[in-house]
């Protein structure tokens, strides 16, 4: 075999230099990020591809969500490396219920385990972080309910950092929701229909208490919210990643922050 048809990556030791190059960039832009000064507050992300990251590996789809929740871990100590405060991930939306019985069923054990074992993660008491879940609690299996009660109560006093996970969540249903609250207030006599205004609204969403997100990330290639966020997300920056949810790097997650860091937020002025 001519050296021109011979596979570049197999010769003996091009992967080690890979990675080595990889990890230089990494600091390097990690470097940059924290000169740069401008880290916004609060991140969310979709996590989408999961299930496209197995069956590009011959696994069972099923197994990405495995890899997903592993890879979520090492996203919220990124964030932690850079000061941001809060993360809001999206998880499982209302029409993730729709998926197969069996694909529904592993998740919501998924859940029930991942959210006992952050009631006793030494990290989350370290770090105080507040984990708080989003969504509607009444689709989810009593199981899941209890294990989502157990970590938010734990958590309900730290200050640290907060992870908010997007479960059984739906932006209009968020929505929606939010209008009926104000509607019966409204009806008992506690508030007026002119005193409803954008800061009523927000009270009433399922974020309430927390700044809006300044970035907003999207794995997998797929450019849309997906009904995420809708009304937090008016004035956001979106950025859209080709990678898979579980082979998101600290390197796209380091140029997200960078072309975060490099656009004029202007708010409409």
């Amino acid at each position: 075999m001519s050296i021109e048809k011979f596979p570049v990556h197999k010769l003996p030791g091009v992967s080690r230099i890979r990675r080595i190059a990889a990890k230089y960039y990494e600091q390097q832009l990690l470097a940059d990020v924290i000169q740069a000064g401008n880290v916004p507050k609060h991140i969310a992300i979709i996590l989408d591809g999961n299930r496209r990251f197995a069956e590009d590996r011959g696994l069972d789809r099923i197994n990405g969500h495995f890899f997903g929740a592993k890879k979520l871990e090492e996203v919220v100590g990124w964030c932690q490396e850079l000061g941001i405060k809060h993360v809001t991930v999206y998880a499982f939306s209302t029409e993730n219920f729709n998926r197969p019985e069996t694909e529904v069923q592993t998740l919501m054990d998924l859940f029930a385990e991942k959210f006992k074992e952050v009631a006793r993660d030494e990290r989350v008491h370290k770090y105080k972080i507040r984990v708080r879940v989003i969504g509607n609690l009444g689709y989810l299996p009593e199981k899941v309910r209890q294990a989502v009660e157990e970590a938010q109560k734990v958590t309900q006093s730290y200050d640290g950092y907060t992870l908010n996970l997007a479960i059984g969540y739906g932006g209009r249903a968020e929505l929606a929701e939010a209008v009926r609250r104000i509607c019966e207030r409204i009806e008992r006599g506690e508030l007026k229909p002119n005193e409803v205004d954008e800061d009523v609204i927000n009270k009433h969403l399922y974020t309430a208490g927390l700044p809006d997100p300044d970035l907003i990330i999207r794995t997998s290639g797929e450019e849309r919210l997906s009904g995420f966020l809708l009304w937090q997300s008016a004035y956001s920056e979106l950025y859209f990643c080709e990678a898979n949810w579980p082979e998101f790097t600290k390197i796209d997650f380091l140029r997200a922050v960078r072309t975060y860091q490099s656009r004029e937020r202007r708010f409409g002025r």
